[in-house]
């Protein structure tokens, strides 16, 4: 093995590992909308999260990226502890798949259709279609794929590289050697520990040994250890994302490395037992890139059968290495490692919004209690709401601006400027409660009493505008386009009450039967009132702009307005509900 041959061995490495991280990241993104959908049917049932662990990794190529995708979601409280230990047994199966894809590359036969299945015959072609794809296609989706096939050619490529620079090394006597080093059961598993915790891929170091095993000096007693110290190994990437996370999520990663290290430690003692009293035949052949690919499936499944019966003992066991503080800890609410999974950090983003909407709603609820029946408990908890919708902005605009770079299809991408212009709203509504509690400690402060004729105005616009909130937060929540749709009407009735009611006010002034002091506080109650409605108008305008994959707000009120047969209907019958009785 000359220096071309190491320079040639570099390159297939990088290759190698170039073309499965872009592959990965396109088959993350192609697939994201099925990992929600998976997501959101996870159960504690234990086959269930395994099965879901198994296919995510399967989808994506890379346990590792599975396990660091679960340990955000137990950081961020969408995956319980349980559930994330059967997904990351699960993973760990599915990273097998890699394996046998690659044996495909140890074909050999002079049959013209068995030398099809190898990836030399078909990757030129799978490369072409995806060059096509990628620079000629404008839909986010076709580019993704063509950003797979890519992937996966640059991969072989770099296979194929690897296998050929190693070729000369059949009958170099120093190699040989190493590799009857690696016989001894334990170097070959801190080996294939360190090899893959570098590299951080057990996918990608289970390549390199099948490139190696092209030499025909890689015996299955030196490879099957290696084999076991890769499933180590590949426990870094999970752990260095555990870093900064909650108890949870480090008990998740602290689960992935005891699955790992307990499974290894039982395979090697059979191993070694094995070795030791019987020292089959096998042991001393030569691997080729299928019998990896079946040692490294067996592996992993003999590790599963043993362990999945004892997750609840693991859970056990990990709660006690990271105990739980004696002081209470504030929950991260957004995790950023949930940004390499874009429709899983969109879900994640939602559930907060909907949060805040909720958390504005009620000071609106409670401001309008206190505007009724003043209590200074009330104020507080209104300005308690408030700031946690202030905190509900500042995290999710923040995480927002940092999914939109992201590389995600239209539809979240709409989605993503949905929320964004919402969350100002769900702020604005809170901000004007807390309006509404000054005045109203206002008008207690300094004992200023409304005329009976302006309590029963107040109270009905109230009412109103409480029915708008319920309605925006309502189809904010269950993305309903019928309920956004009925908001405006509800806002434009509160547009002519606010008016009504103003000219009324003027109309007591004149008449002395109201303070020049008592109408500073009336204005200012219904301007807050009338601000309200129109963030609601603004809430289900987005509703409906999201759905339609636009964020044209000005243009979905004037098509709601625009001889609507139902705006005109939900308008009388809102006027109808809302209607002034006349002055006795």
């Amino acid at each position: 093995m000359d220096l071309f041959d190491v320079l040639s061995l570099i390159g297939g490495l990088s290759l190698f590992l170039f073309g499965m991280n872009i592959m990965g990241q396109a088959l993350e993104r192609r697939a994201g909308n099925s990992l929600r959908s998976l997501l959101r049917k996870l159960t504690t049932n234990r086959m269930a999260g395994f099965l879901t662990g198994l296919g995510v990794t399967a989808i994506i190529q890379s346990s590792s990226a599975t396990t660091v995708m679960v340990v955000g979601f137990v950081n961020s409280g969408l995956m319980a502890l349980g559930q994330a230990i059967n997904v990351i047994m699960g993973a760990n199966v599915g990273t097998t798949v890699t394996a046998w894809i690659l044996s495909l590359g140890g074909i050999e036969s002079s049959n013209i259709f068995v030398q099809l299945l190898k990836p030399s015959s078909f990757t030129p072609l799978l490369a072409l279609i995806g060059i096509v794809y990628y620079m000629f296609c404008k839909s986010q989706k076709k580019k993704d794929t063509g950003m797979i096939l890519l992937g996966f050619a640059t991969l072989m490529f770099g296979m194929d590289a690897m296998s050929a620079a190693v070729a000369g090394l059949e009958h170099v006597p120093a190699f040989q050697q190493m590799f009857l080093l690696f016989k001894n059961p334990v170097l070959g598993v801190l080996v294939g520990a360190v090899l893959t915790a570098i590299i951080q891929s057990s996918s990608a170091s289970v390549g390199i040994l099948q490139a190696l095993s092209a030499t025909g000096q890689v015996s299955y007693s030196a490879a099957i250890p290696i084999i076991m110290g890769q499933n180590i190994g590949t426990c870094v990437t999970a752990l260095l994302s555990s870093v900064g996370t909650n108890k949870n999520a480090r008990r998740a990663a602290v689960v992935h490395l005891m699955f790992n290290i307990l499974g290894t430690a039982f395979c090697l003692v059979i191993f070694c037992l094995v070795d030791a009293l019987l020292h089959p035949a096998l042991l001393d052949m030569p691997a080729g890139y299928l019998g990896i690919a079946v040692a490294h499936t067996s592996f992993n499944l003999i590790c599963t059968l043993l362990l999945l019966p004892q997750a609840g003992l693991l859970e056990k066991l990990a709660c006690k290495i990271v105990p739980d503080d004696k002081k209470p800890v504030v929950v991260e609410e957004l995790d950023e490692r949930l940004l390499s999974t874009p429709p899983v950090a969109l879900e994640r983003c939602r559930m907060l919004c909907t949060d805040m909407a909720l958390a504005a709603q009620a000071a609106i609820d409670k401001a309008v209690k206190c505007l009724k029946n003043y209590q200074s408990s009330l104020g507080e908890e209104v300005r308690a709401q408030e700031e946690k919708t202030d905190h509900y902005e500042d995290i999710l605009g923040s995480y927002l601006v940092k999914f939109s770079t992201q590389a995600v299809n239209a539809s979240d991408s709409a989605e993503a400027a949905g929320l964004l212009k919402s969350i100002g709203d769900f702020e604005r509504i809170a901000d004007y409660a807390v309006n509404l509690v000054e005045s109203a400690e206002e008008l207690h402060a300094k004992e200023i009493a409304l005329t009976p004729r302006a309590e029963q105005e107040l109270s009905l616009l109230c009412e109103a505008v409480e029915e708008a909130v319920d309605l925006a937060v309502r189809a904010f929540s269950q993305q309903d386009i019928d309920t956004a749709a009925t908001i405006e009407p509800l806002e434009e009735v509160i547009d002519r009450l606010h008016d009504a009611l103003r000219s009324a006010h003027i109309r007591r002034l004149q008449k002395g039967l109201c303070s020049i002091e008592a109408g500073f506080v009336w204005a200012d109650l219904l301007t807050s009132l009338e601000r309200v409605s129109d963030h609601c108008s603004n809430v289900g305008a987005c509703v409906i702009d999201t759905a339609h994959n636009t964020m044209n707000l000005h243009e979905s009120v004037r098509s709601v307005r625009s001889g609507d047969a139902d705006f005109e209907q939900n308008y009388e019958m809102y006027r109808e509900k809302y209607m002034l009785a006349p002055e006795k």
